[in-house]
């Protein structure tokens, strides 16, 4: 297949990947997307397959899971009930089948204490990045007091200190996620760190300094300066393509130079309240 064929190949799948995201409520039939793809409903089925690794009604139900799963955990007060109906399922019983079968855990147990390290095996599509333009601008970055929680191990358990800094967040009110900016600061590649060495820092803006508190979060700045900005439209799965994209292409045609400290994010929006493909982030790469 030359890179040609195969980009066509590329686009007809993402136009399915972005109508299932946008049409994640609704009835999803193989006809339907094969339509979507402009490929023989006959050959779909297979092609599908053999592109992301599932079925195509597999892979739809997964994406159902992944959006329950993100309200057991984060949305306490909404019932199961609730969620299972949401995603799909006649009753709490099939919805709890599936997600046990899913992540070896019923949808109470993913609640009260979350595997995230099958979880996030489960979603190792062989292909799923969103590939976008790759548009960048530089801006000057205003210096910001955050609120930190600094999480230190494998990237497959972050979920469990997001929950925490967010029951942090949620009952001192020092950092409000409605009205504050939230960012994360990247000091290591997940795919190239050993994950009990990976360190990440979740953060939220804060205009007073944080008192000492049990979940142990602290203090830091990320520093004025200018910035070399992408911005990231779609799941946060796709935030390493663009990463990669800023190192090894963008830096080294701009002719910048970094500056010493790390990559970073700005969340406008966040996955605890926001469909996937509406997720909106900038990725900030600090300059000279």
């Amino acid at each position: 297949m030359n890179d040609i064929v195969a980009t066509q190949y590329d686009d007809r799948f993402q136009r399915v990947f972005d109508y299932i995201d946008r049409h994640l409520d609704e009835p999803l039939s193989v006809e339907q997307l094969s339509q979507v793809a402009s490929f023989s409903k006959f050959h779909f089925h297979r092609q599908f397959a053999a592109y992301t690794g599932v079925n195509v009604s597999r892979y739809v139900q997964l994406l159902r899971l992944k959006r329950a799963s993100y309200r057991l955990v984060f949305v306490e007060q909404q019932p199961v009930i609730e969620i299972a109906l949401d995603a799909g399922f006649e009753n709490p019983e099939s919805f709890s089948r599936a997600f046990k079968k899913a992540f070896g855990q019923t949808p109470s147990q993913f609640r009260r204490s979350p595997a995230w390290h099958i979880w996030t095996e489960r979603y190792q599509f062989q292909k799923r990045e969103r590939r976008q333009e790759m548009d960048v601008d530089i801006i000057e970055f205003e210096e910001t007091r955050v609120a930190v929680l600094e999480h230190r191990g494998s990237p497959a358990l972050v979920n469990d200190s997001v929950k925490v800094f967010i029951d942090w967040r949620k009952s001192t009110g020092l950092s409000p996620v409605a009205s504050s900016d939230n960012f994360g600061i990247a000091y290591d590649d997940p795919n190239t760190t050993e994950p009990e060495q990976f360190r990440f820092d979740l953060c939220g803006e804060v205009v007073e300094p944080v008192p000492e508190n049990p979940q142990g979060v602290i203090n830091k700045v990320i520093p004025a300066g200018r910035c070399a900005r992408l911005r990231h439209v779609g799941p946060h799965m796709g935030l390493g393509e663009c990463a990669y994209y800023l190192y090894r292409q963008w830096l080294p045609e701009s002719g910048e130079e970094l500056r010493d400290f790390p990559l970073f994010f700005l969340y406008h929006n966040l996955v605890t309240d926001t469909p996937e493909h509406e997720l909106v982030t900038d990725l900030l790469l600090p300059l000279k």
